[in-house]
């Protein structure tokens, strides 16, 4: 098609030239008509038939907070008429939405949609200009029927006004679903009439862990630490989230993460090899793995998760339970002879069926009870091929995928609904800038634009199986959320890129329409306290080894009209800083720092990184064996692109190996004086990252005969380990450097019994 007559086409169906929604999740449809809406000339709401008084109310309350009109219930001159028909919207929680210069038509499916309509109407309102709403046409419903967002209370517990703003967040950005995680290690967070203990024992821990685990020694705040919510309260949470249509899906975590509930009552733990009680148990003061689990084999287990999940429905009247079902280590299980005796008695392979058969029983009984469970993807393992039907998860149980998008496709493919939370895209514990100003978080790097790019629903799926995905959801575990406010700052804007994957079509979806719609929800944001993020414009960058050898940095910034300055002597730029305009060949040893401005005035901070340019820059590498997982770079030559790892490991410049031994050959391409050969070793016991048992370096003319010129056995430091290799001058074509790994971590050690990584970054020769 001409490229005018699109043009043209556009226009036409806009309504007005250039014509955008500002609504986030974008709507399926949005067009401009004539004229403009003003908000003071608004003066009352109307409603058909079926629409509650309760909803009438919610409605005024929310445009008089973002409006500070108060609209009575009157039919007036210029109104806001709501009504529910699910002729004029044909699809559930959809909605439709006209704004005249003589009103406001408002049409739901449905409640829901109503509800849904009236968030896009705050929206509207809060983008006014003087008042006044530009008149428009929406039509809208969602793209999936399950549009979550998880909190984690156990780790930190937040307070419930707290939780009613979090609720109204997301409620704003129409999610459905509240997944709220109430017990783990760390803490029992809601209470439980018929076990006390729990109250006053598993709700609280001694201490908390300050700074990363990853550090060592661990230090401890010293102070007791805990709480829970109390029926009442948890009752009045359902109630004003149910009014602002959300779910909320209570996780009460099993078989494993369990060190607090067995602080209260330890005689749920598994029997010591030698027959002797399990214990003694604490709630865990520090994040991770625990071997401690709920025993497999007592019947009394099951007695007490039974009582619990009776006054958990009792509560929740979701349709759903989450019982975790995750991380659980076989540790205990494998030495206690109850649990040995069941695997025994009940006919099972190994442990891996024991937790099957535990998945499955807490499974029927939800079932007893009229409710299903849903469960972290591990609760699919082995299904497939269990040695008895009677350990397979009943139809209706639905699988969260976390651990990538395979459990999702596997559940999907065993006829299992599933939801798509995968930690490398939805995670909001992990850092979403590189620059080091960043707060402390859990680790890896998932930007607003990674969340954005992410498509639940697999290619692989045929049609008739992408049916079984229900929706989407975004995770924020708290072991790094200490407040409200930190708690924010993870999860918003991330959160509202997560809205826009679960609601709008898949084609209405495009990143820098996205940018340009949250810029005009920051008013919003702003007028509502929510400490968001307000960092996804800065500047981020690519580091690339060119044909000929030799370091180019790429620059970026999505904020329109925008200059980028920068400095290569690593001083700050300022409005007199050059000007850049196209990728900066790195030739030298150099800190380049940049910064973005716009209207004369710097926006955000200021970007910086350091290169170090040596004999191999930009040379052959080649790995044996290849690097692997997230540790696998982009390119073999990042090992040489002039930039060393950080020590928190994110920026895609470590190079791991786990369970192998590494060997890196660097090809210099011409024989040349080397009397020096430098790397990193990352060495992080608490992340299983371990130094290697013996690093050795070498060098040889032919790529054949290597001459040993260096080896290093010490790696002391917790954390980064700088290896500057001297020796007497040698000529010199390839290096070669081999490190021994670890193998298996050791007993007593975190994460005992699996295989140790090998990180190593940066090559330097000279």
């Amino acid at each position: 098609m001409p490229i005018r007559l699109t043009i043209l086409l556009l226009l036409l169906n806009l309504g007005k030239p250039f014509a955008q929604s500002g609504l986030i999740p974008e709507p399926v449809s949005y067009r401009q008509t004539s004229g403009d809406l003003r908000l003071n000339q608004l003066t009352g709401i109307v409603s058909g038939a079926g629409v509650s008084n309760q909803f009438i109310g919610l409605a005024q309350a929310q445009i008089r907070a973002s409006t500070g009109l108060t609209l009575p219930t009157k039919k007036t001159k210029s109104t806001l008429f709501l009504s529910i028909d699910s002729i004029t919207s044909k699809q559930p929680e959809g909605y439709a939405l006209q704004i005249t210069p003589q009103g406001i038509r408002l049409t739901g499916h449905d409640e829901a949609g109503l509800f849904y309509g009236l968030q896009s109407l705050t929206q509207l309102f809060s983008q006014a200009t003087s008042g006044i709403v530009p008149a428009c046409e929406v039509t809208d419903y969602p793209r999936f029927s399950y549009r979550g967002m998880h909190l984690d209370v156990s780790r930190h517990q937040f307070p419930i006004p707290f939780i009613k703003k979090y609720i109204d967040l997301l409620a704003l950005y129409k999610f459905n679903t509240f997944h709220w995680h109430l017990t783990d290690d760390q803490g029992w967070r809601i209470e439980i009439k018929r076990y006390p203990a729990l109250q006053q024992k598993a709700a609280y821990r001694s201490e908390t862990l300050i700074g990363h685990k990853k550090e060592l020694p661990h230090r401890f705040d010293g102070k007791r630490y805990g709480g829970y919510y109390t029926q009442a309260e948890v009752k009045d949470i359902i109630q004003y989230a149910t009014q602002r249509h959300i779910t909320i899906i209570p996780e009460i975590e099993m078989p494993g993460h369990a060190l607090a509930a067995l602080s209260a009552y330890p005689e749920l733990g598994c029997l010591k090899p030698n027959g002797q009680p399990g214990g003694p148990y604490q709630a865990a003061t520090f994040w991770g793995i625990f071997d401690d689990v709920f025993c497999a084999g007592n019947d009394s287990t099951f007695t007490f998760l039974e009582g619990v999940l009776d006054e958990v429905v009792a509560l929740f009247p979701s349709k759903y339970i989450h019982i975790g079902g995750d991380e659980c280590p076989k540790t205990r299980w494998k030495t206690c002879t109850r649990c040995q005796a069941r695997i025994q008695r009940e006919h099972l392979k190994n442990e891996e069926e024991l937790q099957r058969y535990f998945v499955r029983r807490m499974d029927m009984y939800l079932i007893k009870k009229g409710r299903h469970i849903i469960g972290w993807d591990e609760i699919l393992e082995g299904t497939e091929h269990a040695s008895s039907p009677s350990l397979r998860m009943s139809p209706e149980a639905i699988v969260m995928s976390w651990r990538g998008i395979q459990g999702g496709i596997e559940a999907i493919r065993q006829k299992h609904n599933a939801i798509m939370t995968p930690e490398s895209h939805v995670y909001f514990d992990y850092y979403q800038s590189l620059y080091p100003e960043e707060p402390l978080a859990a680790a890896g790097y998932t930007p607003l634009s990674k969340v954005y790019a992410y498509e639940p629903i697999p290619a692989e799926l045929r049609p008739d199986e992408a049916v079984y995905l229900k929706g989407v959801q975004g995770t924020a575990w708290s072991e790094y959320m200490d407040s409200p406010e930190k708690a924010e700052y993870m999860v918003f804007p991330r959160a509202m890129a997560v809205a826009e994957i679960a609601w709008s079509p898949r084609d209405n979806r495009n990143y820098a329409d996205f940018l340009r719609r949250l810029r005009q929800q920051e008013t919003l944001l702003k007028q509502r306290n929510v400490n968001y993020a307000n960092r996804f414009d800065e500047l981020t960058d690519t580091v690339s080894v060119n044909a000929a050898g030799g370091v180019d940095l790429k620059l970026s910034t999505t904020l329109p009209d925008a200059t980028v300055r920068y400095t290569i002597d690593g001083t700050t730029p300022t409005l007199t800083s050059a000007v850049y305009s196209k990728p900066l060949s790195i030739a030298q040893t150099s800190t380049v720092k940049a910064a973005v401005f716009r209207d004369s005035k710097q926006q955000g901070r200021v970007f910086q990184k350091a290169f170090t340019i040596s004999k191999a820059t930009g040379k052959p590498v080649t790995f044996t064996p290849e690097p692997m997982g997230g540790y696998r770079p982009a390119s073999p030559l990042v090992a040489v692109n002039g930039v060393a790892g950080t020590s928190r490991y994110n920026t895609g410049e470590w190079i791991g190996f786990q369970g192998k031994d590494a060997e890196v050959i660097i090809d210099l391409q011409a024989t040349q004086t080397v009397s020096s050969i430098g790397t990193h070793i990352l060495n992080y016991h608490w992340q299983r990252m371990w130094a290697p048992q013996m690093l050795q370096m070498a060098v040889s003319e032919d790529g054949k005969t290597f001459r040993e010129v260096y080896q290093q056995t010490q790696f002391p430091v917790n954390g980064i380990n700088p290896v500057r290799a001297t020796f007497s001058p040698v000529q010199a074509r390839y290096v070669r450097i081999r490190a021994t790994n670890k193998g298996v971590i050791p007993a007593n050690e975190y994460g005992a019994g699996g295989k140790a990584w090998l990180l190593l970054d940066e090559f330097r020769v000279d």
